[in-house]
């Protein structure tokens, strides 16, 4: 990724961790360009609300008050570590589950 590439794709990449809305919004923004570095950070938002909405079905049977605000508490760090570091113009993965969303989600370009 180069400069150039940061620098053109930083507008869409924060657009993505946007809730749910934004992702859609992203992708639709990099269909023409298809500029790696929003890439990168479309799959990353893109796979913490497929997270946030397969382990908020398995969270939603435990009926428990701390159970509900750790998942709610780690899904926000996780779209807040990834808006802030597309803010900064760096492309890493978030934390845990990073690395396989750029694996899973090629689909994405």
């Amino acid at each position: 990724m180069t400069a150039e590439d940061v620098k053109s794709g930083k507008t869409t990449a924060i657009i993505a961790y946007i809730p749910v809305v934004g992702t859609v919004i992203a992708i639709f923004m990099n269909l023409e360009s298809k500029n790696p570095f929003a890439r990168f950070h479309i799959r990353q938002a893109f796979g913490i609300y497929i997270t946030f909405f397969a382990l908020g079905f398995m969270v939603s049977y435990f009926n428990n008050w701390g159970a509900t605000t750790g998942f709610y508490l780690f899904i926000i760090l996780l779209l807040g570590y990834g808006a802030v570091t597309a803010f900064q113009g760096i492309a890493v993965p978030v934390p845990l589950l990073g690395k396989y969303f750029q694996k899973w989600f090629t689909f994405i370009e």
